[in-house]
Parts: C-alpha cells; sequence; structure tokens
C-alpha cells in the first residue's frame, strides 16, 4: 500500500507539471498570465487530482474501465474545459487591445512653407 501512494504522489506531480504545459500550449502562454494566481492554481491542480482519482478507481475496480473511472475522467475533462474557459475569458476581456490606442494618437500634420522675408533678395 505505501507504494502505491508513492506512485499516486508521483502520478500527482507529473500531471500538475503537464496541465500546466498543456494549458500554456493550447490557451496560449500570454493569457495564462493575465490570470490571477489563484484560478490558475486552483484548476490546475483539480484537474491533476482529478487524473489521480481516475487513475486509483481504474486500479481498484474489477475492470479498468468501471462507472467511477469514466466519472472520474468526466470530472477532469469539466475541469479542462473550464481551463479553456478561463483562457478565453482572459482573451477577451483582460487583454489590452492597441486599437484603441492607436486611434486615440492619430494626429494630422501640414507641411507650412515659411513666407519669404521682407527685403531679401533671391538669386537665380
Amino acid at each position: 500500500m505505501p507504494t502505491l501512494r508513492l506512485a499516486y504522489s508521483t502520478q500527482f506531480l507529473i500531471a500538475v507539471i503537464a496541465i500546466f504545459v498543456l494549458w500554456s500550449q493550447v490557451g496560449g502562454q500570454s493569457h495564462l498570465d493575465l490570470l490571477p494566481w489563484w484560478i490558475k492554481l486552483g484548476l490546475g491542480l483539480a484537474a491533476a487530482y482529478g487524473v489521480v482519482r481516475a487513475t486509483a478507481a481504474s486500479v481498484s475496480g474489477d475492470r479498468a474501465w468501471n462507472g467511477q473511472t469514466l466519472r472520474w475522467l468526466g470530472v477532469t475533462l469539466a475541469v479542462l474545459a473550464a481551463c479553456g474557459y478561463a483562457s478565453y475569458y482572459a482573451h477577451m476581456n483582460l487583454e489590452d487591445t492597441d486599437d484603441e490606442d492607436q486611434q486615440a494618437d492619430t494626429t494630422i500634420s501640414r507641411m507650412r512653407i515659411p513666407p519669404a522675408k521682407v527685403g531679401s533678395t533671391q538669386r537665380d
């Protein structure tokens, strides 16, 4: 039993790394950076926990694909979908757009030729 706990702990740590790498690759690192740390931590740990619980349910049952395994797999997929929705929210609402800055900084200039000085001579 202690070996199985060590295996689950190792799987949890690997799953945390894998989920954050997957999230940054699929959702975009720039969008992930815009999210608050507590959202990233909560969703990442919840997804890793779901993976470990699905594995534990698979090992404890008579068959690998049993009802508990499918339930935890569904929970994990739902948490991963929430990660995607959080990235989408960051993309739509938290990202600075340059369109507003470009419209506000537009200036119109005109070339002005200074008038000739009175009393100056022009040479050919």
